[in-house]
């Protein structure tokens, strides 16, 4: 595999505080002109399938950790201090998530933050992970196709919590 990102749209990397996130489903999702999401065409289903692939192959390899921060910058959002373990409130978030084939590339990373005063495993983030590995159990299983899910996801994540709510 290659660390390279093919992005939905065309990308040009925004100016801080360009960016807004809104509201779908009571859930945030990321400003497209920021964040259009984006796929590692060599992360195929078949790749994803083998049971020996690991995210860690490809993470921060297009992109250092250090450089993803700059979409906190481009939503005009200072980074959260103590942003760990049960503290945690905000994760850099790739769109399309590389257990589908994400980008590790900056046009697929936005702040995702929130709520407060919730316990960790009701926080957006981690109610979009549950999305995440519903769509790749799918692809898995051949029941959607990659392309599919990672269109899916990107176009707006929230459409899948109303299954996910029923399981």
């Amino acid at each position: 595999m290659s660390c390279t990102s093919n992005y939905f749209t065309e990308w040009q990397e925004p100016s801080d505080g360009m960016c807004h996130p809104s509201i779908r489903n009571g859930y945030p999702v990321p400003d497209l002109r920021c964040t259009p999401g984006g796929i590692n065409p060599t992360a195929t289903d078949q790749v994803l399938k083998n049971h020996g692939w690991r995210t860690r192959c490809i993470r921060n390899c297009e992109t250092s950790e250090s450089e993803k921060h700059i979409a906190y910058r481009w939503y005009g959002m200072t980074p959260p201090q103590h942003n760990s373990g049960s503290n945690q409130t905000c994760e850099l978030d790739h769109l399309v998530p590389l257990e589908l084939g994400g980008a590790d590339g900056r046009g697929n990373i936005w702040p995702q933050c929130g709520p407060d005063g919730v316990p960790l495993d009701e926080r957006y983030f981690k109610a979009k992970d549950r999305v995440e590995n519903y769509l790749a159990d799918e692809v898995k299983a051949g029941r959607m196709s990659l392309e599919d899910a990672q269109r899916g996801i990107a176009t707006d994540w929230t459409q899948y919590r109303s299954v996910i709510d029923r399981q």
